[in-house]
Order: C-alpha cells, then structure tokens, then sequence
C-alpha cells in the first residue's frame, strides 16, 4: 500500500449534483434547480441581501438624525466622595497628575470636580473646570479650587 491507492471508505463521499444535464439528471431539465423564472432564475443572479425587490428600502425609509459637534469638550468627572475616599493625612495639594497616579482619570483627559460627596480636609484643588456645589464644598472645608493646569 502506498499514497497513491488510498481511497475514502465505500459511501462516504457522492457524486456533485450536476445541474442542467437534462431530465433524466434528476436535477432539472428546463429550470436546473432553480424555480421557475424570476430574477434569482436568471443568469448572473446576486441579489444583495438589503435589497427589497423594488420598495423604499429601509435605509432610506428611516430618517436622517443626530448631530456629533466635534468641537465638543469632553471631562473626566471626579466626584468628591472619590477624591475623599483615595485621600491621604499627607496630602493637601491636588492636581492633574494627582488623580493620573490616583486612577480617577486618564493621563490625557480633562478633569471635572463634581460635588457629590464631602470633603473634611482643606484642600488645594487644581483641575481643569469644577462644578459650583464642588466649589462651595471644597471652600467651606477652607480649601481652595484653581483652574490653572
């Protein structure tokens, strides 16, 4: 025996259909398998999948909408009850990078402080924009809020 007598088992493999060979195929003698007329019963049939014979099809049935302004500014917003929770004795200088090493926010985003929360500690808070509740909080507890970064 040798690679070129292998055979597959006896009934494992068939013929192909072969189509449009006659009537006596078995597989169609005028149609070929392939219904009777129509689009799809002609040669050179692809019908897209989205097409729908003719009507309005859906993507241009459905409305246009939305608007995306690229101009817009997007914040990272940190909550004081975040800022209360990572916080440490030593520290009472806050700033961009502090909340980079900290994991509330990424090295790249602008911060926003939100007044969720309480803060005990006067804290000198520099971020990107506050909110006015953040403010108010954070300046009660006699701490102070820049925008300078």
């Amino acid at each position: 025996m040798n690679l070129s007598n292998l055979k597959p088992a006896a009934g494992s493999t068939r013929d192909r259909k072969r189509i449009a060979r006659g009537v006596g195929s078995g597989y169609g003698g005028h149609s070929s398998t392939k219904g009777n007329k129509g689009q799809k019963a002609r040669a050179g049939a692809s019908i897209p999948a989205y097409f729908e014979g003719g009507q309005m099809p859906l993507q241009r049935r459905v409305p246009k909408g939305g608007f995306k302004n690229p101009f817009r500014t997007t914040y990272a917003p940190v909550n004081l009850e975040r800022i209360a929770a990572v916080i440490d004795d030593k520290t009472d200088t806050i700033d961009v990078a502090w909340f980079v090493e900290n994991g509330l926010a990424g090295k790249n985003d602008l911060v926003k402080v939100l007044g969720s929360g309480d803060v005990s500690k006067a804290l000198n808070v520099k971020a990107h924009a506050f909110s006015k509740s953040a403010v108010a909080k954070i300046e009660a507890a006699g701490g102070s809020t820049s925008t300078d970064v």
